[in-house]
């Protein structure tokens, strides 16, 4: 027992003592300049709960008797994106991703919001932009001209490295939850 002890004891000791003696390959090479690029974007983001065919549901809610719930209820989306408010004008990509409702206020919405923009049609097809931000609260049915800015925290293909901000304007919206929003965004990317 003595020895299987001391085996014991001069393994641990082994294996605390190998990260210490341990390389591992790491080089730092100073990057060529860049030039950094600026670039806006104007679209519409169709946010549709009710109906037969919604584009954002409901997948995770709290055991509350709160009705309808709204504190900390998790939303999926995969919601259109189009160059006019009207949901039928041309259709330039979609935002999938998840948002979680903050406000305790029935009368406010609040939620820390996560989608990835990716653009399916013209000069940007195939690349994308995350949005990861706090959208701040605001009535639910907010005052006309409202503006709310977002935070832009990376991107693909054309925006890679991007970051930046994102100007929403709820343009419309109803008591069911669905609303359509004017996005502005400025994307700085290499």
């Amino acid at each position: 027992m003595e020895k299987q002890m001391i085996f014991a004891w001069a393994m641990i000791f082994c294996l605390a003592m190998a990260p210490v003696y341990g390389q591992y390959y790491s080089r730092t090479v100073e990057a060529g300049r860049r030039v950094e690029k600026i670039t806006h974007l104007h679209f519409y983001f169709h946010d549709i709960r009710s109906g037969s065919n919604p584009t954002a549901f409901l997948i995770a809610s709290p055991n509350i008797t709160q009705d309808p719930p709204s504190y900390g209820t998790l939303f999926a989306m995969d919601d259109p994106l189009t160059t006019e408010f009207d949901l039928t004008s041309t259709l330039v990509g979609n935002a999938q991703g998840l948002y979680l409702a903050l406000s305790r206020d029935l009368t406010k919405f609040s939620a820390v919001f996560y989608a990835d923009f990716t653009f399916t049609t013209g000069r940007f097809n195939g690349s994308s932009f995350s949005l990861f931000s706090r959208f701040p609260p605001t009535d639910v049915v907010p005052a006309p001209g409202t503006i709310r800015e977002m935070a832009i925290v990376g991107g693909r293909g054309a925006f890679r490295m991007a970051t930046g901000f994102a100007l929403l304007r709820v343009t419309w919206s109803n008591t069911l939850g669905d609303a359509i929003v004017e996005f502005n965004v400025t994307l700085y990317h290499y």
